[in-house]
């Protein structure tokens, strides 16, 4: 008896399927769509900092990324309410809580990066050639050596 596998399905289909995963993807796109009627009432520079979290029980939880955006949006509070509850989806709509929580990996802070001009390099280079010191001379061609081309 030989093992034959099962033949590969599409991920969609999978999504479409299998009831755990249905509910969870079915849960997602309501959440994408809420997130979508959420950012069309929000100002351009709040969108990033302000996202859906849940909605139930006519009360709607945004996850905001610090404190200055969640104060700012409290002060906007009753005009963001007003302005959801035109849309259907929102209809019940009784209040908006906010919930501050900074996001787990801060954004380009994932290391120590340094960019180096290819001039800056040069001049680095040119400095390391003229350094009798080789440990010295070595530190500074290593530097250099970090330069990143103008693309």
């Amino acid at each position: 008896m030989a093992f034959r596998p099962l033949t590969a399905r599409a991920p969609a289909a999978l999504l479409r399927e299998a009831k755990p995963l249905k509910a969870i993807f079915g849960h997602a796109q309501r959440l994408a769509h809420l997130q979508r009627l959420l950012e069309s009432q929000l100002q351009p520079a709040a969108r990033e900092h302000c996202h859906v979290a849940s909605w139930r029980e006519g009360s709607l939880l945004l996850i905001v990324t610090d404190g200055h955006w969640a104060t700012r949006l409290r002060y906007q509070q009753k005009r963001l309410q007003r302005q959801l509850q035109a849309f259907d989806v929102f209809d019940g709509l009784t209040r908006i809580l906010f919930k501050v929580q900074p996001p787990t990996v801060p954004q380009g802070a994932v290391g120590h990066t340094m960019d180096l001009s290819v001039n800056a390099a040069q001049t680095i280079q040119d400095t390391a050639d003229g350094i009798s010191d080789p440990n010295l001379r070595a530190a500074l061609e290593r530097l250099a050596s970090h330069a990143k081309p103008k693309t």
